[in-house]
């Protein structure tokens, strides 16, 4: 079985036709697949081919991405008008960051977003909204998703039916030492409550190395957690019945052959690469 998805629009579809993005072969055969190549072989446009259920869930999520973005920009522009501020020049000049607001770089499916920027802007935007009467479904739902995958997480570690959990890394960005607003210490905070057993490991993290704002708020907020952390990867490994993996720092990349035929890996960040999900291995999206 073989699809070719089209990314024609009414209008331009035969300027499309001949300059695409990409153009997009589902084969669930080598020889299928190479039949579709040979069709486009004027086409000077990038060709890709992959399964035919792959390529029909890149139609959808294109066209849903396509429907999510004028949603988003309608409610910044329902916004801009009760600040009368211009909505256009507005998205005129976000339009022009290609390193992080039109690129790959946050379209990577994994845990949920935190730190000290996302959040808090999400929320004093939504608070704005409010103030101004201005309904904003899209803004209030990246929010209620992005709790939803903090509890998808919880749900993964729970669902093994083991007490003794180790984390590694739980910044809420590898390289950082920042656990504000960290979604992995929200999932921590949250075992703790049920009462498992929970060792961390985060080398960037030390109370005794902490500084500032960071170490207010770890004093603050979560002061029990520095009673749970481990000195080495290996000390929460010998602790552990399911490891968590909350951050991709480069050293959790070899815990794999370290780790015993009965320990259950949660990984919410991709930290294995290519590999899926099976009887001892969970990620939290593949």
């Amino acid at each position: 079985m073989c699809i070719n998805p089209e990314f024609l629009r009414e209008g331009t579809s035969i300027k499309d036709f001949y300059d695409p993005p990409f153009t997009l072969v589902g084969a669930d055969s080598k020889e299928g697949g190479e039949v579709l190549k040979s069709l486009y072989a004027t086409i000077n446009a990038p060709l890709y081919i992959t399964s035919v259920k792959a390529a029909e869930m890149v139609k959808y999520s294109c066209n849903c991405f396509h429907g999510l973005k004028v949603s988003f920009a309608n409610e910044i522009g329902n916004i801009c008008k009760a600040l009368e501020i211009d909505s256009h020049e507005v998205m005129e000049i976000f339009c022009k960051d290609t390193k992080l607001n039109l690129s790959p770089y946050y379209l990577k499916p994994g845990f949920a977003f935190g730190g000290s920027c996302l959040p808090k802007d999400l929320r004093a935007l939504q608070y704005k909204a409010k103030e101004l009467d201005v309904k904003v479904p899209v803004l209030d739902a990246a929010l209620a998703s992005n709790l939803y995958q903090i509890e998808r997480a919880i749900q993964m570690v729970t669902r093994t039916g083991r007490k003794k959990i180790g984390v590694l890394g739980f910044a809420f960005k590898a390289g950082t030492d920042d656990l504000h607003e960290s979604p992995i210490v929200a999932v921590i905070e949250r075992l703790i409550g049920k009462g498992y057993n929970v060792k961390l490991y985060d080398k960037e993290v030390s109370v005794a190395k902490l500084v500032g704002a960071n170490k207010d708020y770890i004093e603050r907020e979560i002061p029990h957690i520095s009673n749970l952390m481990a000195d080495s990867i290996e000390e929460v490994l010998e602790h552990s019945e399911v490891v968590l993996i909350g951050n991709p720092a480069k050293e959790f990349q070899d815990i794999e052959g370290k780790l015993g035929n009965e320990q259950i890996v949660v990984d919410l960040v991709r930290v294995f690469g290519s590999r899926v999900s099976d009887s001892s291995y969970q990620g939290i999206c593949w």
